[in-house]
C-alpha cells in the first residue's frame, strides 16, 4: 500500500491510498481517480516529502490521540466526516470481523453482490487489494475522549 499526496487541476490538493504505484497510474489513467471536493479527474502526483516512521518517547496513549482541530475548516471537515459515515452505515450491511471473507465470497460468486462494511486489519486488506477485490478503507470516528 502507498499513500500519495494528489493535486487536481484547480489546486486541491488531498491523498489517496494506492495498493502500488502501477495502480494509481491505471486508475489515473482511466479517469477512476477524482478530486474530493470538484470532482475533477484531472488529478496528478504532488510533491511531497517521505515519512520516515520513528520510535519516540511518546506513549502509546499519546499517539492514538486525534489531532486538535486548528479552525474552522477542520470543524467543518469533521462534520463532513461524521455525516459521511452516517450515510455509509444507512447504505450498506454490517459483516463485522467476516468483511474479508465476506468480500472473498461476493468475488467468488458465492454470495449476493451488495454494499457491506466491516472490519479488517491492515494485512488483511492488503490481501483483498492484491486479489483485485475493491475495498475502500474508511478510517473509525476519532476518540472523542482525547
Amino acid at each position: 500500500m502507498i499513500l500519495y499526496r494528489l493535486i487536481c487541476s484547480d489546486g486541491h490538493e488531498f491523498e489517496s491510498w494506492f495498493r502500488d504505484s502501477d495502480s494509481y497510474d491505471q486508475q489515473a489513467a482511466q479517469g477512476a481517480v477524482g478530486c474530493p471536493f470538484c470532482h475533477s479527474t484531472e488529478v496528478s502526483k504532488a510533491i511531497m516529502a517521505p515519512h520516515v516512521a520513528r520510535r519516540s518517547s511518546r506513549s502509546r496513549e499519546e499517539e492514538n490521540c486525534a489531532p486538535a482541530l486548528l479552525d474552522e475548516r477542520h470543524a467543518a471537515l469533521r462534520t463532513m466526516i461524521q455525516e459521511l459515515r452516517q450515510k455509509i452505515a444507512a447504505t450498506t450491511e454490517d459483516v463485522g470481523d467476516r468483511f474479508p471473507d465476506e468480500a472473498r465470497r461476493m468475488q467468488d460468486g458465492e454470495a449476493e453482490t451488495r454494499a457491506i462494511r466491516g472490519r479488517a486489519s491492515f494485512e488483511e486488506a492488503k490481501a483483498l487489494l492484491e486479489e483485485g477485490i475493491e475495498i475502500l478503507p474508511i478510517p473509525g470516528p476519532p476518540d472523542e475522549s482525547h
